[in-house]
């Protein structure tokens, strides 16, 4: 009896460890796989380039320009934005960047208290670096890195010397800004400022203007009114000159008057092409974004820290139109 047992327990034993080996060939004929190891020399980083005129000629070129660094550094980049403007919807793309703990940030700067607290107070939580581009803030309110883009304080004293050239020592110019002057335009002015007042000669006219159209031309037509003997009108910020212009023609003709913008912006080539424009700030768009990406590597990977607080200044000159004059 004894016997049985012993054969019974054996078959079994024999019967389970058959089926056991079965089941582990099955599992290590089939397709599953481990995952596979990241290689340690990849790269990771994801950038954001983030504007405020997505798809405009100028921040093409931006795009382009950071787009081109990015491939030579082996990163990502991403380009995200706002169109027309749309602070609301801009700031809440770098809200959605900080949040996504991206590596760093290049951002189209925007002197408001709501922009200087994501970069000062959020970015800094998150330990993710912030460079403006195009347009700066201050950094002891911003906590930026670096700024990259033109020295808008060197370009408003180029402008103000093409108004001297062009329109001599005397006369009265109109300055068309912002109600909420950015930095950069502070500077423009600050700048035309030093020129012009070793012209005593030239005064000029302040005028403030909301960001519709609708809002320069109301702008336009009182300063046309209160100042009618004016020679000259200055846009600070491009995106109004064409709306000016289109006012001031319907009162009389555009070639007594000495008009100048800054910024190659999106309708400027046209204007200068066609003589309604005497001078516009031309600007290095591409060298821009290049530039920025750059930069950010090298803060990223620890190669230049800090980086220059004063920041780097692209190439500006001044882009003449062709103007007929009576």
């Amino acid at each position: 009896m004894r016997k049985k047992v012993i054969i019974v327990l054996c078959m079994l034993c024999a019967v389970l460890g058959f089926f056991t080996f079965m089941s582990a060939g099955k599992a290590f004929r089939s397709d599953w796989q481990l995952p596979a190891a990241v290689p340690e020399d990849q790269d990771s980083y994801r950038l954001v380039l983030i504007t405020q005129e997505l798809k405009t000629p100028f921040w093409n070129q931006v795009g382009a320009g950071a787009a081109k660094q990015a491939g030579k550094e082996g990163v990502s980049l991403e380009v995200w934005g706002s169109y027309g403007n749309d602070s609301d919807e801009f700031l809440k793309q770098i809200e959605i960047a900080l949040h996504s703990k991206v590596d760093g940030v290049v951002v189209q700067g925007l002197d408001t208290a709501e922009f200087k607290e994501l970069t000062k107070i959020k970015a800094a939580f998150y330990g993710i670096p912030v460079i403006t581009i195009a347009n700066d803030v201050p950094v002891a309110e911003s906590l930026r890195k670096t700024y990259v883009g033109s020295d808008h304080y060197q370009a408003g004293k180029l402008l103000a010397e093409q108004l001297v050239k062009d329109m001599g020592s005397e006369g009265q110019a109109i300055l068309l800004s912002d109600v909420e002057q950015a930095y950069s335009q502070q500077q423009r002015m600050r700048g035309m400022d030093e020129v012009l007042r070793a012209y005593p000669g030239i005064s000029t006219v302040l005028v403030k203007s909301g960001n519709s159209d609708e809002e320069v031309i109301e702008a336009t037509q009182n300063v046309l009114n209160q100042v009618p003997e004016a020679d000259a009108f200055i846009a600070l910020n491009t995106n109004h000159v064409g709306t000016m212009m289109q006012e001031i023609s319907r009162r009389a003709k555009l070639e007594p008057f000495h008009i100048y913008s800054f910024d190659d912006g999106a309708d400027i080539s046209a204007l200068l092409r066609q003589g309604g424009l005497d001078a516009v700030i031309g600007q290095s768009p591409e060298k821009m974004g290049q530039l920025s990406v750059e930069l950010m590597m090298k803060w990223i990977k620890n190669e230049e820290v800090p980086l220059n607080p004063d920041g780097y200044f692209t190439d500006i000159r001044i882009l003449e139109g062709v103007r007929e004059r009576p």
